[in-house]
């Protein structure tokens, strides 16, 4: 495994991260709060433009997506932090990627969902490749467990009650160490990344989007060096994406490519 680590000015609370796939060597990233804004990256980790999202909301943004939808390509945002455990929704925006230009700001769709056995906190937002949504669960205020949107679910409807999938992973609170901050699903459908601060564990995708917790690889991030490692995204030849934050008192965020072995 090789790779290094940018710093990014803009980006202290930088969190999820995503893999355009409209645009070769762009990623979309965000601060977890401030203004409803997505970042663009290059490949060298520089910033190159914002797009913001008119009429959606920031409670505590954690997670970005690229994935599949009516118009073609989407951008999937998910308000689904909850450090407290309670917040009675929660909510994922959406909208068309832009291609090679991209506007100040574009409208989107709220979706919002409730978990059917309480608040939980959460960083991952998983989009398959049929478009459905899923919520991986943080661990840090219940156990790691997968949830799911129904299928009918429509924009800007009242909260909808969110299918748990199977077993969850823990059944309690887990350490830090085992807290799940990001995860993606890779552009071909078939592969799985869900991280904590220090790991990256991939799955097959049909086997997690049913409640089969079998780990295929497990990669240490130890040895990278970011100061709160957080985000996680899939790219081509075995490229794997991380976005961090500073680690407080707005501290530069970090984006790292590692290239993994098989």
């Amino acid at each position: 495994m090789e790779g290094a680590v940018s710093r990014l000015a803009t980006l202290p609370e930088a969190s999820g991260i995503a893999v355009s796939r409209r645009v070769p060597g762009r990623f979309w990233t965000h601060n977890d709060s401030g203004r409803p804004v997505l970042s663009i990256l290059n490949e060298r980790g520089q910033v190159t433009g914002q797009l913001e999202l008119s009429g959606a909301a920031l409670v505590d943004w954690e997670a970005v997506a690229v994935g599949s939808c009516p118009t073609g390509s989407c951008l999937y945002v998910g308000d689904i932090g909850d450090n407290d455990a309670t917040r009675d929704h929660i909510s994922v925006y959406r909208l068309s990627e832009p291609g090679d230009t991209v506007p100040a700001a574009a409208s989107t769709e709220a979706f919002h969902g409730k978990y059917p056995d309480g608040a939980h906190d959460a960083e991952t937002l998983l989009v398959a490749p049929d478009g459905a949504m899923y919520v991986v669960t943080k661990g840090s205020t219940g156990p790691v467990a997968i949830y799911r949107f129904p299928s009918d679910v429509r924009a800007s409807a009242p909260p909808v009650e969110l299918e748990r999938i199977g077993l969850p992973r823990s059944s309690s609170k887990v350490s830090k160490d085992e807290w799940i901050t990001d995860g993606a699903i890779s552009a071909d459908g078939g592969r799985v990344a869900l991280r904590t601060h220090s790991a990256v564990y991939f799955y097959r995708t049909s086997q997690l989007l049913e409640g089969n917790w079998s780990e295929a690889q497990i990669i240490s991030l130890k040895s990278v060096g970011e100061p709160q490692g957080e985000g996680v995204a899939l790219g081509s030849d075995n490229a794997v994406y991380l976005t961090g934050e500073g680690g407080g008192k707005s501290q530069p965020g970090s984006f790292a490519r590692l290239i993994c072995d098989g």
